[in-house]
Protein backbone atom coordinates (compact mmCIF):
# COMPACT_ATOMS: atom_id res chain seq x y z
CA UNK A 1 0.00 0.00 0.00
CA UNK A 2 1.40 3.10 -1.08
CA UNK A 3 1.80 5.83 1.65
CA UNK A 4 1.72 9.52 0.78
CA UNK A 5 -0.73 12.41 -0.87
CA UNK A 6 -2.60 13.10 -3.58
CA UNK A 7 -2.31 16.84 -4.38
CA UNK A 8 -5.52 17.97 -6.97
CA UNK A 9 -7.43 20.88 -6.88
CA UNK A 10 -10.78 22.77 -7.92
CA UNK A 11 -9.05 23.37 -11.00
CA UNK A 12 -6.11 24.66 -13.76
CA UNK A 13 -3.48 26.63 -12.79
CA UNK A 14 -4.51 26.74 -9.13
CA UNK A 15 -1.68 26.39 -7.25
CA UNK A 16 -0.99 22.42 -6.75
CA UNK A 17 2.41 22.59 -7.94
CA UNK A 18 3.84 25.22 -6.10
CA UNK A 19 1.68 23.54 -2.99
CA UNK A 20 3.43 20.39 -4.05
CA UNK A 21 7.21 22.11 -3.75
CA UNK A 22 6.11 23.33 0.08
CA UNK A 23 4.98 19.93 0.74
CA UNK A 24 8.97 18.75 0.13
CA UNK A 25 10.41 21.39 2.41
CA UNK A 26 8.01 20.92 4.86
CA UNK A 27 8.09 16.60 5.51
CA UNK A 28 11.45 15.67 3.87
CA UNK A 29 12.51 15.59 7.82
CA UNK A 30 9.64 13.72 8.54
CA UNK A 31 9.98 10.99 5.67
CA UNK A 32 11.71 9.88 2.61
CA UNK A 33 9.82 11.94 0.09
CA UNK A 34 9.77 11.71 -3.67
CA UNK A 35 7.49 13.77 -6.46
CA UNK A 36 5.21 12.05 -8.96
CA UNK A 37 3.59 13.81 -11.85
CA UNK A 38 2.06 11.18 -13.16
CA UNK A 39 0.09 12.66 -16.08
CA UNK A 40 1.40 16.34 -18.07
CA UNK A 41 0.05 17.84 -20.66
CA UNK A 42 1.21 20.93 -22.28
CA UNK A 43 4.94 19.83 -22.08
CA UNK A 44 5.86 22.34 -24.70
CA UNK A 45 4.89 24.97 -22.77
CA UNK A 46 5.20 24.08 -18.59
CA UNK A 47 6.80 21.11 -16.80
CA UNK A 48 5.24 20.93 -13.06
CA UNK A 49 7.98 17.98 -12.48
CA UNK A 50 11.12 20.49 -13.27
CA UNK A 51 9.32 23.64 -11.43
CA UNK A 52 8.86 21.17 -8.39
CA UNK A 53 12.19 20.48 -8.78
CA UNK A 54 13.61 23.92 -8.20
CA UNK A 55 11.00 25.64 -5.84
CA UNK A 56 11.57 22.71 -3.61
CA UNK A 57 15.17 22.06 -3.92
CA UNK A 58 14.84 18.54 -4.41
CA UNK A 59 17.22 16.44 -4.92
CA UNK A 60 17.60 13.88 -8.11
CA UNK A 61 16.13 10.81 -6.10
CA UNK A 62 13.62 12.65 -4.56
CA UNK A 63 12.01 13.03 -8.44
CA UNK A 64 10.45 10.20 -10.34
CA UNK A 65 10.77 11.51 -14.19
CA UNK A 66 8.68 8.35 -15.49
CA UNK A 67 5.66 8.93 -16.36
CA UNK A 68 2.95 10.42 -19.51
CA UNK A 69 4.20 13.58 -20.84
CA UNK A 70 1.99 14.94 -24.08
CA UNK A 71 1.65 18.43 -26.17
CA UNK A 72 -1.22 19.83 -26.11
CA UNK A 73 -2.45 22.45 -23.32
CA UNK A 74 -5.64 20.86 -22.45
CA UNK A 75 -7.57 17.84 -20.70
CA UNK A 76 -5.74 14.68 -20.60
CA UNK A 77 -7.58 12.13 -22.81
CA UNK A 78 -8.04 14.96 -25.65
CA UNK A 79 -4.33 15.40 -25.31
CA UNK A 80 -3.51 11.61 -25.93
CA UNK A 81 -6.04 11.53 -28.64
CA UNK A 82 -4.78 14.01 -30.53
CA UNK A 83 -1.19 12.20 -29.87
CA UNK A 84 -2.87 8.95 -30.98
CA UNK A 85 -2.71 7.04 -27.55
CA UNK A 86 -5.20 6.45 -25.09
CA UNK A 87 -4.16 6.78 -21.06
CA UNK A 88 -4.95 3.83 -18.91
CA UNK A 89 -4.74 3.89 -15.27
CA UNK A 90 -3.49 0.77 -14.66
CA UNK A 91 -0.54 1.59 -16.94
CA UNK A 92 -0.21 4.68 -14.92
CA UNK A 93 -0.30 2.95 -11.61
CA UNK A 94 2.11 -0.03 -12.84
CA UNK A 95 4.97 3.00 -12.72
CA UNK A 96 4.92 3.58 -9.38
CA UNK A 97 4.08 0.25 -7.85
CA UNK A 98 7.75 -0.80 -9.31
CA UNK A 99 9.23 1.94 -7.22
CA UNK A 100 10.94 1.91 -4.13
CA UNK A 101 9.23 2.74 -0.81
CA UNK A 102 8.57 6.26 -0.33
CA UNK A 103 6.53 8.55 1.14
CA UNK A 104 4.72 10.23 -2.10
CA UNK A 105 3.67 13.59 -3.05
CA UNK A 106 1.42 12.82 -6.19
CA UNK A 107 0.20 15.70 -8.38
CA UNK A 108 -2.39 15.38 -10.21
CA UNK A 109 -3.60 17.56 -13.85
CA UNK A 110 -6.58 19.89 -13.73
CA UNK A 111 -9.05 19.02 -10.91
CA UNK A 112 -10.23 15.68 -9.63
CA UNK A 113 -13.24 15.11 -12.67
CA UNK A 114 -10.98 16.22 -15.55
CA UNK A 115 -11.02 13.31 -18.02
CA UNK A 116 -8.17 10.86 -18.66
CA UNK A 117 -9.97 8.53 -21.17
CA UNK A 118 -13.64 8.17 -22.67
CA UNK A 119 -14.75 6.27 -19.47
CA UNK A 120 -12.13 7.18 -16.97
CA UNK A 121 -11.39 10.37 -14.65
CA UNK A 122 -8.55 12.19 -12.81
CA UNK A 123 -10.74 10.81 -9.38
CA UNK A 124 -10.59 7.08 -10.72
CA UNK A 125 -6.15 7.36 -10.37
CA UNK A 126 -6.92 8.82 -6.98
CA UNK A 127 -8.73 5.57 -6.46
CA UNK A 128 -6.81 3.39 -7.94
CA UNK A 129 -3.65 4.89 -6.13
CA UNK A 130 -5.79 4.81 -2.68
CA UNK A 131 -3.95 8.24 -1.45
CA UNK A 132 -5.35 10.83 0.75
CA UNK A 133 -6.35 13.89 -1.58
CA UNK A 134 -5.02 17.22 -0.43
CA UNK A 135 -7.39 19.77 -2.57
CA UNK A 136 -5.63 23.14 -3.31
CA UNK A 137 -8.22 25.82 -3.60
CA UNK A 138 -8.27 29.73 -4.59
CA UNK A 139 -9.08 31.83 -2.26
CA UNK A 140 -11.15 34.57 -3.67
CA UNK A 141 -15.07 34.72 -4.77
CA UNK A 142 -16.28 31.36 -6.55
CA UNK A 143 -14.20 29.23 -3.97
CA UNK A 144 -16.69 28.12 -1.82
CA UNK A 145 -18.94 26.23 -4.11
CA UNK A 146 -15.88 24.88 -5.98
CA UNK A 147 -14.32 23.66 -2.99
CA UNK A 148 -16.99 21.78 -1.69
CA UNK A 149 -17.93 20.27 -5.26
CA UNK A 150 -14.60 18.81 -5.15
CA UNK A 151 -15.13 17.32 -1.83
CA UNK A 152 -18.70 15.77 -2.44
CA UNK A 153 -17.15 14.22 -5.30
CA UNK A 154 -14.19 12.73 -3.41
CA UNK A 155 -16.51 11.72 -0.67
CA UNK A 156 -19.36 10.01 -2.93
CA UNK A 157 -16.50 7.89 -4.00
CA UNK A 158 -15.22 7.16 -0.67
CA UNK A 159 -11.84 8.75 -1.27
CA UNK A 160 -10.19 10.21 1.82
CA UNK A 161 -9.33 13.75 2.16
CA UNK A 162 -6.31 15.00 3.74
CA UNK A 163 -7.44 18.27 3.70
CA UNK A 164 -7.12 21.65 1.94
CA UNK A 165 -4.69 24.52 1.27
CA UNK A 166 -6.30 28.08 0.03
CA UNK A 167 -4.23 29.68 -2.45
CA UNK A 168 -4.08 34.06 -2.60
CA UNK A 169 -4.93 36.42 -0.64
CA UNK A 170 -6.05 35.71 3.04
CA UNK A 171 -9.93 35.47 3.21
CA UNK A 172 -11.47 34.38 6.43
CA UNK A 173 -14.72 34.32 5.91
CA UNK A 174 -14.24 31.30 2.73
CA UNK A 175 -12.03 29.80 5.22
CA UNK A 176 -14.61 29.33 7.54
CA UNK A 177 -17.50 28.51 5.43
CA UNK A 178 -15.16 25.99 3.82
CA UNK A 179 -14.19 24.41 6.95
CA UNK A 180 -17.96 24.83 8.35
CA UNK A 181 -19.71 23.33 4.85
CA UNK A 182 -17.01 21.00 3.66
CA UNK A 183 -15.90 19.15 7.00
CA UNK A 184 -12.88 19.70 6.52
CA UNK A 185 -9.75 21.55 7.63
CA UNK A 186 -7.89 24.01 6.20
CA UNK A 187 -4.42 23.00 6.58
CA UNK A 188 -2.68 26.40 5.24
CA UNK A 189 -3.21 29.59 3.03
CA UNK A 190 -0.78 30.26 0.50
CA UNK A 191 0.03 34.03 -0.28
CA UNK A 192 1.14 35.55 -3.52
CA UNK A 193 4.93 35.36 -3.08
CA UNK A 194 6.69 37.96 -4.53
CA UNK A 195 10.28 36.05 -6.63
CA UNK A 196 8.71 33.11 -5.74
CA UNK A 197 12.05 31.07 -5.14
CA UNK A 198 12.95 27.91 -2.91
CA UNK A 199 13.68 29.62 -0.19
CA UNK A 200 11.22 32.26 0.15
CA UNK A 201 8.73 29.19 -0.27
CA UNK A 202 10.70 26.67 2.38
CA UNK A 203 10.19 29.89 4.71
CA UNK A 204 6.34 29.86 3.97
CA UNK A 205 6.30 26.13 4.56
CA UNK A 206 7.67 25.34 7.74
CA UNK A 207 6.15 28.21 9.45
CA UNK A 208 2.83 28.18 7.75
CA UNK A 209 1.73 24.51 6.28
CA UNK A 210 0.50 22.43 8.64
CA UNK A 211 1.50 23.48 11.36
CA UNK A 212 -0.01 20.96 13.97
CA UNK A 213 1.53 18.31 11.76
CA UNK A 214 -1.80 16.21 10.17
CA UNK A 215 -0.62 15.07 7.39
CA UNK A 216 2.23 13.20 8.68
CA UNK A 217 0.67 10.29 9.69
CA UNK A 218 -0.29 9.92 6.08
CA UNK A 219 3.89 10.43 4.82
CA UNK A 220 4.89 7.67 7.87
Amino acid sequence: MLRGLFVTGTGTGIGKTVTAAALMHRFRSEAPLRYWKPVQTGIEQDDDRETVRKLGACRENEILCKGIRLAGAVSPHLAAEWNGSRIEIAEVTSIIEKEPRAAWIVEGAGGVLVPLNDSALMVDLIAALRLPALVVSRSELGTINHTLLTLEALRFRNLDIAGVIMAGEQNRSNREAIEHFGKVTVLGELPRISELSADKLAQWAKSELDPSGTLVKMLR
